[in-house]
């Protein structure tokens, strides 16, 4: 089986499980920031309904050119953040199904203001710059959430939000 077609069904629950806790993200509370050096959540929201769209880069082009001053996409709504991640869902989505395996193992690099980061094959890039900073940036975002008294859901099974459904009933 191809990378791309293995990875779809990991890509589609991960996605499942982002979009849960971007639908969570108050618009009054897009300036918070748990610390001087955390990033706001509405932009940290962002970033992370931008991610998936990465994937169009790293299967379309062979460098990544990201520009000193350049500015980043901060959603100005709930709406916005969630269109964004949705397009971007769909848009990366059908990459990864499309490439093939050659394709897959060729080199892809990301400069800043054209001094190289990092190359790599862009199959390593879609799982680990890709999905695995998502997720990272996902539970990042779960910290927040849980500062501001949001109930978390379940990722990989109950939150522990989730868990007072499984308790038994307090006796009387």
């Amino acid at each position: 089986m191809p990378f791309g077609q293995a990875l779809l069904p990991e890509y589609d629950e991960e996605m499942k499980n982002t979009r849960k806790m971007l639908e969570l993200v108050p618009e009054n509370q897009f300036d918070y920031k748990p610390h001087e050096k955390s990033m706001p959540m509405g932009r940290l929201a962002s970033h992370i309904a931008e991610l998936p769209g990465w994937t169009m880069s790293v299967l379309n082009d062979d460098v990544f050119e990201v520009q000193q001053g350049q500015k980043p996409f901060i959603a100005g709504s709930r709406q916005e953040l969630l269109e964004k991640f949705d397009q971007s869902v769909i848009a990366g989505r059908k990459q990864i199904a499309d490439a093939n395996d050659e394709h897959m193992a060729k080199m892809w690099s990301l400069n800043f203001a054209g001094k190289p980061v990092f190359s790599m094959p862009r199959a390593q890039v879609v799982r680990n710059m890709m999905m695995n900073h998502m997720i990272h940036h996902r539970a990042q975002l779960g910290v927040y959430l849980r500062l501001n008294e949001i109930e978390i859901p379940g990722m990989y099974g109950p939150s522990a939000d989730e868990m007072k459904f499984w308790a038994p009933p307090k006796q009387a």
